[in-house]
């Protein structure tokens, strides 16, 4: 069995961009809507694996109410990323135009962490 995320986001296109610069994915499916400006489905892949699936919103929603408030709900979790390095290119890109809830720290269960919502209202774990 397989398990990996899917995320519903307005601006797919840009945002599986996005992702792919965050945790060096690649797009190894896509399906766009009939007027190519959307994805119905697209697939990310790290290393040959599928890392995330997403697909453009149907509903318009408010970041700043929705995620902001509700963040807590759910945050997808992208560890065992390997360096420093690694962590802080993934922390630049999602935090530009997103909102930061924990910057870079240590923890008792992760020695370098944060906590992003990105500019699409996804929020991430990410860790070394």
């Amino acid at each position: 069995m397989k398990n990996y995320t899917q995320v519903y986001v307005k601006n797919s296109l840009e945002a599986a961009k996005t992702y792919c610069e965050a945790f060096g994915a690649e797009i190894t499916l896509e399906m766009k809507n009939d007027s190519g400006t959307a994805y119905e489905h697209c697939v990310l892949s790290v290393d040959g694996e599928g890392f995330l699936a997403l697909a453009e919103a149907k509903k318009p929603y408010d970041v700043e109410v929705i995620h902001k408030m509700k963040w807590e709900t759910m945050t997808f979790n992208a560890f065992e990323m390997g360096t420093e390095e690694r962590v802080n290119h993934a922390f630049d890109v999602l935090s530009d135009g997103g909102v930061v809830i924990d910057e870079i720290q240590e923890l008792p269960w992760n020695k370098y962490n944060a906590t992003v919502i990105d500019k699409y209202g996804v929020c991430w774990w990410i860790a070394i």
